[in-house]
Parts: structure tokens; C-alpha cells; sequence
């Protein structure tokens, strides 16, 4: 089964989110259980968690549907203590939602060195963030995201994501989420069908595919390693259809929510029908 959808707002409340994903023919979705760019949010109240516990479930929405993720602001490799302490409270509340709502995934960014540790150090930190969550949380998995390597980020290599998963101490809730856009900055080959199976075939290798737990299927305005993060409408940009063709039809991955995050809303749904029709399963 594909569970294929995009990343849609939760203003109004999270249920809200589950009409905007049915709206656009969408069976899966991504959202932010609060606002992306504030370190506070007042808690879940009862009646927004039943609203979306009942619409999910009205709609069929299972938890392996759904990728919530979580605030741009966190940084679970913070170099400074103080950042850093302030980035894993944040990102446990954002676990402890997604515990209330009944959501089983979390996607994140896994951090930036900010030119004042090494990689290796941050890495480090990023994994013991994570453990310090987990240990608090029950049923979520840690979803990592691969970057474009902007800046001083992390994460926009597969080795990097394996570094992280193998200091992790409980690796049935820890996972990845490929972005195809970051991957494509990030230096990864998208633009034929043979090199996205490489590319693919890479990620099995170094990192595993069974911790492939979601991906963002977003083309290119920037270019091949160029370390720019510049999303694109399918087709439209520097990747091409060729990847997302042969992502829908590699037999590994399937199960997972696979969300756009492209640069037109208003075409969501037309974009949804297609990479249905590439693995022909327009019916799903």
C-alpha cells in the first residue's frame, strides 16, 4: 500500500488538518501540532485531541498514515548548553503531543554544529537527545530527516543518519525520512532512474532501508550538491519525474507516508494522482 499525501496546515485546530488531506484526495498527511516557529505552545486540550482522534478515525487515517514535524526551531545538537536544554524540552513536548493525539512518528531535523563542535560531537548529541526523549516517551518513534547541508546542519549525508541511528540505544524507535530535495542538494543523484536506484541501493546500505519510516517527495530548484534547500513542483525542477517514478515503484518501500512538500498547494491533489498512476495503484 502507498500512503501518499502533503504536508497540509493545521490552522483552526489539528482535526482541521485531516479535512485538508481528504480535500486534496490525500491518504496520508504531514502537519505541525503547533506553531513551526515558536518555542511555546499552550498544551493539547481535550477536546481538540477527541476532535482528532474522531476524524482521523472517520476518515481512515492509521497512525503509519500520519508524519507530524516538528519545530524549525529545535536544534537537538545545540553546542551551548543553554540551547540545548531549551531544544530537547521542546522537542519532548513535541513527543508528548504526538503521545496524546495517538501519533506513532516524529519527524525532525537532527541539528546544527554552528561552526563550534566538530561533526562527530554533534552527532553525539543529536543521538543523546534523542535517547533523553525516548526514555521520557512511549509509542512515538524519532523519525530523522535528512538535510541539504546548509550551513552547519547535519544530517545531509546517509552516514551521518547511520552515525546517529548506531548511538541510539533503542533502535526499534528510531527511523529516517528522505527528502528528495535535500537528498539532491545534499550531493545524491536523482536525475535518471538508474542512479535513483543507486541512490536507494546506498541508503539500504549505509543506513538500512528498513528504518525508512517517511519520505518527502519535493523536486528541485537548486542544484545537484549544492547544499541549498529550494523545493520545486514534481517534475518542474533540477530532479525531474525519472526519481519519483522509481521511488514509487521499488518494491522496498511501501507503508510509509510519502509527503509532498512542494511549492503548489492548489495542484496537491494532481500531483497525489500521479505518483498513484507511477505505481499503479491509482485505486489505493
Amino acid at each position: 500500500m502507498h500512503y501518499i499525501g502533503a504536508h497540509v496546515s493545521a490552522a483552526g485546530g489539528v482535526d482541521q488538518a485531516v479535512k485538508r488531506a481528504v480535500d486534496i484526495g490525500a491518504n496520508a498527511f504531514a502537519l505541525f501540532t503547533k506553531n513551526q516557529r515558536q518555542w511555546k505552545a499552550k498544551p493539547l486540550d481535550d477536546s481538540v485531541i477527541e476532535a482528532f482522534k474522531k476524524a482521523c478515525h472517520h476518515h481512515g487515517f492509521t497512525p503509519e498514515q500520519i508524519l507530524p514535524h516538528d519545530s524549525y526551531l529545535i536544534n537537538l545538537g545545540h553546542p551551548e548548553a543553554e540551547g540545548l536544554a531549551k531544544s530537547r524540552a521542546a522537542f519532548l513536548d513535541e513527543m508528548q503531543r504526538c503521545e496524546q493525539l495517538g501519533l506513532t512518528l516524529l519527524n525532525f531535523h537532527p541539528g546544527s554544529h554552528l561552526r563550534k563542535i566538530s561533526e562527530s560531537e554533534c552527532l553525539k548529541i543529536i543521538a543523546e537527545s534523542i535517547n533523553e526523549a525516548l526514555a521520557q516517551t512511549r509509542g512515538v518513534t524519532a523519525v530523522i530527516e535528512n538535510t541539504a547541508g546548509q550551513g552547519s546542519n547535519l544530517g545531509y549525508r546517509f552516514e551521518q543518519l547511520a552515525e546517529i541511528i548506531e548511538q541510539v540505544d533503542d533502535k526499534s524507535r528510531v527511523g529516517v525520512c528522505i527528502d528528495t530535495c535535500h537528498a539532491f542538494a545534499g550531493g545524491y543523484d536523482l536525475r535518471t532512474e538508474a542512479s535513483t536506484q543507486a541512490v536507494l541501493d546506498e541508503l539500504d546500505t549505509v543506513v538500512g532501508i528498513e528504518y525508512l519510516r517517511g519520505m518527502h517527495l519535493n523536486d528541485a530548484k537548486s542544484t545537484l550538491d549544492s547544499r541549498v534547500d529550494r523545493h520545486h513542483s514534481l517534475g518542474q525542477g533540477n530532479i525531474g519525474s525519472a526519481a519519483f517514478k522509481t521511488i514509487m515503484q521499488d518494491p522496498r518501500i511501501g507503508g510509509i507516508p510519502m509527503i509532498l512538500e512542494t511549492i503548489e498547494p492548489a495542484i496537491w491533489d494532481q500531483e497525489i494522482a500521479w505518483l498513484r498512476a507511477q505505481a499503479g495503484t491509482a485505486g489505493d
